[in-house]
């Protein structure tokens, strides 16, 4: 059965979590940390890669000793390391770090003071007035963690993959299904189709010559956990990552009304019905009728064309505006990968990257780009080893000698700098006026009242130097709300002086959302999609961002790096 990189990736992500609790070496946790990042962002399979004998160790930030760690997991599902951990340190404390301001330190702290290990163990504390009593926590600490346990008890997001983690499923299983005799389309439809950046459930639909043969193979597939029904036409099972998939074999004449149906959303197709009911025509997953007759239903493009409508991309089809936008011709040329010029964020190993300066250019060379932004960490994020001043200058020198050498690509001198908590800035003007770009963001302090935290931005906006926010809201999908701040604002503020922010392209990121990617598109202020890579296969995360932007319907104008160099220097200079 195989393993999938997300279920490597989390029991290394595990026990990082344990080992941060229990206080272990720093250089350490990092290092399970670097491997989890770096298994969760590679395009193939770590299953395939063990069984055709490749060394592990040649990937980032992965030695000879996590090699054989990995390679355990892939073979057996588990590591035996991470269960004699959990006989030391209790597992669901791990858990609670989920919950919004609790990091390993403090987990580890209310675990000493107060014997918490559970969820329910923390929410009695917290009733109870116990955990403002530990020294470091507070009144509003107690009131935040309560409010945080209540959205996990409501199941927000709950049972809901990432997309990244998504696609890691559904693409083996397309591949798998269309390699059955006698199946001529197979494709995934749904969220999935339409990316957004979860996924509840997948629907699948085949054209195919035999269906109860693929009915058969499909619920014969290896990584099914349980089938929950079959029949000729229809099959449901769910997965070993409790992922539900649905699989209904349509005929080809109804094909692309069923590809719209199931692809959604709801809203948005009953709005295209009801065009349909003004034009006396009826839609549904077998065609476009008019009476009796099916006069379209082959594509989806005919069945757009029966109400009067050019072709909706999957990502807009939300009903937020596109219908009408396409009925005024107004439909966003939205942005693709081949747009993309540049990556205006990535990491190296002057901080908490795995690549030097020069393997990085040379990575985003093979991709095509024409720059990259070497963006590492200023001297606040300690545990990234970021730079100071003196290591700063030493790093613009050896860009600009690697610059020299360099045909037709060139490394942007950059830092992603801290906003301070009063809004100042982590590192002096005289340096970072030296650099083509600043991008400027928040690791810490990220509790602060939404007043405060807006005003914080603000501040730094002010600053001449800095041009591009970066993950503006702060959240990990799924594991770490944003944290309160006047989004809107703060848009209108960077539109004003001459900033922009960012579309953080790492999948468990994706920040900003979609929504506000339209919000910012609808006032005309232009962002920066980056993949903040801290190795060469993050690179690949830009589609992620792509994706995301797409759904927030921009196009390439609205994005700053499908720009050449020359033309986005000019826009960087602030007035």
């Amino acid at each position: 059965m195989p393993v999938h990189n997300s279920d490597v990736a989390d029991i290394l992500d595990r026990v990082a979590d344990l080992l941060d609790i229990q206080g272990a070496n720093q250089f350490r946790v990092r290092a399970y940390r670097t491997a989890s990042r770096t298994i969760s962002g590679l395009s193939k399979s770590i299953s395939e890669m063990v069984e055709n004998g490749e060394e592990l160790n040649k990937l980032p930030g992965i030695g000879k000793d996590l090699a054989v760690k990995i390679r355990e997991i892939v073979e057996t599902g588990t590591l035996r390391q991470l269960e004699e951990i959990e006989k030391t340190v209790p597992a669901e404390l791990a858990d609670l770090m989920d919950i919004g301001g609790l990091g390993p330190k403090r987990v580890g702290q209310l675990h000493k003071k107060l014997h918490i290990e559970t969820l329910k163990g923390l929410e009695k504390a917290a009733r109870e007035g116990k955990i403002s009593t530990v020294k470091g926590f507070g009144k509003k600490t107690e009131e935040n963690i309560l409010d945080e346990i209540g959205r996990i008890q409501k199941g927000e997001g709950a049972g809901r993959l990432k997309l990244v983690v998504a696609e890691e499923i559904t693409k083996p299983l397309l591949e798998y299904l269309r390699d059955i005799k006698g199946v001529k389309i197979a494709e995934a439809a749904g969220s999935y189709r339409r990316k957004k950046e979860t996924v509840g459930d997948l629907d699948i639909l085949v054209v195919c010559s035999e269906g109860e043969r693929v009915m058969d193979e499909f619920v014969d597939y290896e990584d099914v956990d349980r089938v929950l029904s079959k029949g000729s036409t229809r099959s449901s099972i769910v997965l070993r990552s409790e992922f539900q998939v649905d699989l209904r074999v349509v005929e080809e004449e109804s094909y692309g009304a069923a590809l719209h149906y199931f692809t959604g959303s709801k809203e948005h197709n009953v709005a295209v019905r009801k065009l349909g009911q003004k034009r006396k025509l009826k839609i549904n997953e077998y065609g476009v009728f008019n009476g009796e007759k099916r006069v379209a239903g082959r594509s989806e493009e005919e069945l757009y064309e029966q109400v009067e409508l050019p072709y909706i991309e999957p990502e807009l089809r939300e009903n937020r505006g596109e219908i009408e936008a396409a009925q005024e011709g107004a439909l966003p040329d939205l942005v693709t990968l081949d747009d993309i010029r540049g990556d205006l964020q990535s990491h190296t190993k002057y901080s908490d990257g795995n690549y030097t300066l020069k393997e990085m250019a040379e990575a985003a060379q093979e991709r095509g780009y024409e720059y990259l932004a070497v963006t590492d960490h200023s001297r606040r994020v300690t545990m990234a080893r970021g730079l100071d001043e003196r290591r700063l200058r030493e790093q613009i020198d050896k860009i600009e000698g690697i610059n020299e050498k360099l045909k037709g690509f060139r490394l942007l001198k950059s830092i992603e700098v801290d906003i301070l908590e009063d809004g100042s800035l982590d590192l002096p003007d005289s340096v970072l006026k030296e650099l083509d770009l600043v991008v400027f963001s928040i690791h810490y302090n990220t509790n602060l009242s939404r007043k405060k935290q807006t005003k914080r931005v603000l501040r730094a906006m002010e600053n001449r130097s800095v041009n591009i926010f970066s993950h503006p809201t702060g959240r990990i999908i799924g594991k770490r709300e944003p944290y309160d701040i006047d989004i809107a604002k703060v848009m209108k503020e960077a539109l004003d002086s001459g900033c922009f922010m960012e579309v953080n392209a790492q999948p468990e990121r994706l920040d900003l959302n979609d929504v506000y990617c339209k919000r910012a598109r609808d006032i005309g202020l232009k962002l920066a999609i980056s993949t903040d890579a801290h190795n060469i296969t993050d690179l690949d995360f830009m589609k992620w961002g792509v994706a995301q932007a797409r759904r927030g319907w921009l196009g390439p104008d609205d994005v700053l790096n499908t720009r050449s160099w020359k033309e986005l220097e000019k826009l960087l200079k602030r007035k």
